[in-house]
């Protein structure tokens, strides 16, 4: 699984406040390092990566994620659906695993 994380230079050089705060979510929930990259989707620059990116996906408004799984690419533009969808549940899989790999007599069940 691929996360990429499109946040928005605002024409006036700022970073939009919806991106800060998704960034500062990010990282005091700990889920910085799932992110694997970080595009700009820069106003001044049309042909900005994350421009063409927002562009390409139909995506109208930042910030915005773009997640690629097994060939399937899916956009969410709602954190909390992001969050719920993806990050809560690759943890959960991840704490499954780590309980599995400790106890190999449950590798039956």
């Amino acid at each position: 699984m691929t996360i990429t994380f499109v946040k928005k230079i605002l024409a006036t050089g700022d970073t939009c406040q919806k991106c800060r705060d998704v960034e500062a979510r990010l990282t005091d929930g700990g889920h910085w390092s799932a992110i694997d990259r970080v595009v700009v989707a820069d106003e001044r620059d049309p042909d900005s990566e994350g421009m063409r990116l927002a562009m390409q996906l139909g995506v109208e408004r930042a910030p915005f994620f773009v997640v690629e799984r097994d060939g399937v690419t899916t956009v969410y533009t709602v954190y909390l659906k992001f969050l719920k969808e993806v990050l809560q549940k690759a943890s959960r899989a991840e704490a499954n695993e780590a309980v599995l790999r400790s106890h190999p007599e449950l590798d039956l069940l």
